[in-house]
């Protein structure tokens, strides 16, 4: 049996199937309580439901997954043939994911080193294709997480939501950061720092706000080389529109992915997220 380093990250990584397939990356899912439901990421509700159950004004809470799940994960890749498993998560600040990956990896069979990306989103699975990729081509563990580092560094995520009241629900914002939004009647364009989010902008109008994401994430990339990631809640339309812009308007980019957040981070955000995440190496 061939040895070798295994990537698990979680459902946040929001990475398209055929990706994680193609590089043998895990995921682990987050759980959506819906209610008194309590449903995985990914394969028991989808950002559809997520988005319906939130214009209904449904209660929706989410939650981490549990050391037994990560401790399965990490059992799994050990009897596939790894001899060491690098972890990979969203930012601390938003959920006891980390955390619970960090008591999993006490008694995994194999070595694991868990890392706290500071990411969500693409921004996270752009780091794990990173270690994945610094795995393949025969790194160490500590080469796979220096890649994700180094891929960490050079990610930016930036994004507009038609409210900050999920994010205030949620405890992701601040209430007085929510309440000036409302109360002055502003879209808010919000930016990951720190592994926090932080309020960057207040524009006056949804348009404006979409226009001056897409100037950002065009004034961050600049002429590097880089990977692009728009995401969106229940806002295809939106998406695609922006995403197609930033083809023309970006001169090097590598590759483009489009894709809807699962109904984690939708929970936080709410329908009508536009996100684009700049990646360079």
């Amino acid at each position: 049996m061939s040895r070798h380093v295994a990537i698990v990250t979680d459902s946040t990584a929001y990475l398209p199937p055929q990706t994680m397939e193609r590089h043998g990356i895990t995921a682990v899912p987050l759980t959506v309580v819906l209610g008194d439901q309590a449903l995985e990421e990914g394969t028991e509700i989808s950002a559809r439901s997520l988005a319906l159950a939130l214009q209904k004004r449904r209660s929706v809470t989410t939650s981490r997954p549990s050391p037994e799940t990560f401790a399965a994960a990490y059992r799994a890749a050990a009897e596939r043939g790894a001899d060491g498993i690098v972890s990979l998560h969203l930012s601390a600040e938003f959920s006891g994911t980390y955390d619970a990956a960090v008591l999993a990896a006490k008694d995994a069979p194999v070595p694991v080193r868990v890392v706290d990306t500071g990411m969500v989103a693409m921004a996270l699975g752009f780091c794990a294709l990173a270690a994945a990729e610094a795995a393949e081509a025969g790194g160490t563990l500590d080469d796979a997480v220096a890649a994700a580092e180094k891929r960490a560094a050079g990610t930016s995520a930036y994004f507009y939501v038609d409210t900050l009241d999920y994010l205030r629900r949620g405890g992701r914002i601040g209430a007085a950061q929510a309440l000036l939004g409302s109360a002055l009647a502003v879209k808010p364009l919000l930016e990951l720092e720190g592994g926090r989010i932080e309020l960057r902008e207040k524009v006056r109008t949804a348009s404006k706000a979409i226009a001056r994401l897409e100037e950002i994430a065009a004034d961050r990339a600049g002429t590097s080389r880089v990977d692009i990631a728009v995401h969106h809640l229940a806002a295809p339309e939106r998406a695609a529109a922006l995403a197609d812009r930033l083809r023309r308007r970006v001169p090097d980019l590598a590759e483009l992915h489009v894709s809807e957040v699962g109904a984690v981070i939708g929970a936080h955000t709410g329908p009508g997220l536009l996100g684009v995440v700049v990646s360079s190496w």
